[in-house]
């Protein structure tokens, strides 16, 4: 079980939409969905500023039943392995594992013998690993996660809070030219009686300060460079972007091309946040769904499925959670101090509460 994060979006008194949310407001509301982060952050003798994420289904037995999923693209300067294999199935069948830009093979490889040890009947496998680049603060060349921090990332995931922020995956991430990381939402929705959750887990490392919104203020334009130095201070990678990668999962029976249609949604989220998806950034989105089961025995699987005209509040659910999960991630962010001595400095919340404040509630 992950550790709560110190500070979310709603603790500064912003509300993203009108759905309720799940219990925990986290992609672990979606019951058998497990989270696990493995940190990294060491000084010597290389400076390393990583980590891994891993994002479980079904209570870490996916390679056993498989999840409808499906997969969507803003903008493909990125990498996440397995896509070939879900466009075409429409089936997930393991762990998702976020991390690195660098290290993407290492922690599918590590997927790889976790699964093979664990399924003896089974010796392919094409797991899911997606990436985003913290090299700006982690010394990326140095390959320094290794199998051991990959397999600690998966012994780790359970139920529960998640932590968010400087954690696993985006240890040394960067959003909107603040210090970025991981962060999840959920929303709760009724459909035809039957009560639904969707979560979503994002990791932000992308975004340029003055796109950057909050509940549709322009916070960033607000927040300048005299105040807070941007991450980027004296480089030219700010034009780039940079990357992101969400998860979201739901527990409503779903068809694989009903989970794309969930996938492409994200995007309404991220560009409610602020993001473009520029041509140098990986945009990059899957969404899984446990509401049938689909056992690698069985031969023949009878599943139920939604009407297509009852997605529309699983879309707005999944646009909603998004763009709160990407928030969530800049306000659990701390400052950090990473590769070349390069700083990332954390969203000032008090500042953004008292712009947020005369927005919305303007002196009379």
């Amino acid at each position: 079980m992950s550790q709560p994060s110190k500070k979310r979006l709603r603790d500064i008194g912003v509300t993203i939409g009108q759905l309720p949310t799940g219990p925990l407001n986290a992609i672990t509301d979606v019951a058998g969905v497990w989270v696990g982060h493995e940190t990294v952050i060491a000084d010597h003798p290389n400076l390393v500023r990583s980590g891994v994420t891993m994002i479980v289904p079904r209570e870490g037995q996916i390679w056993s039943d498989f999840a409808y999923c499906g997969t969507a693209i803003l903008n493909g300067n990125g990498e996440m392995t397995g896509i070939p294999w879900m466009d075409e199935s429409g089936m997930l069948g393991t762990p998702i594992g976020l991390t690195n830009t660098h290290q993407v093979g290492m922690v599918r490889d590590t997927l790889v013998r976790h699964l093979a040890a664990h399924d003896l009947e089974r010796s392919f496998f094409l797991p899911v690993v997606a990436e985003t680049d913290d090299s700006h603060l982690n010394d990326s060349d140095s390959f320094p996660l290794t199998e051991v921090h990959a397999a600690t990332a998966l012994a780790k995931a359970g139920p529960g809070p998640v932590a968010e922020g400087n954690v696993g995956g985006g240890t040394g991430m960067i959003c909107h030219e603040f210090k970025g990381g991981i962060g999840t939402s959920s929303r709760v929705v009724e459909i035809s009686g039957e009560v639904i959750t969707v979560g979503v887990l994002v990791q932000a490392n992308y975004g340029i300060r003055e796109d950057l919104r909050i509940d549709g203020f322009p916070v960033g334009r607000h927040l300048g460079f005299d105040v807070i130095p941007s991450a980027w201070d004296g480089e030219d990678q700010r034009e780039s972007d940079g990357s992101i990668i969400v998860v979201i999962a739901t527990d409503a029976p779903l068809l694989a091309d009903q989970c794309r249609r969930l996938a492409r949604r994200a995007t309404v989220g991220l560009a409610r946040a602020g993001g473009y998806g520029h041509d140098s950034s990986g945009d990059i989105f899957v969404a899984f769904a446990t509401g049938n089961h689909l056992p690698v025995g069985e031969k023949i699987h009878t599943v139920r499925t939604l009407h297509h005209d009852q997605m529309t509040p699983l879309m707005r659910a999944t646009a909603d959670a998004t763009e709160e999960s990407i928030l969530n991630a800049l306000c659990a962010a701390e400052t950090m101090t990473g590769f070349g001595g390069r700083t990332a400095y954390e969203l000032p919340l008090p500042r953004v509460e008292s712009l947020l404040s005369e927005w919305f509630d303007p002196p009379r």
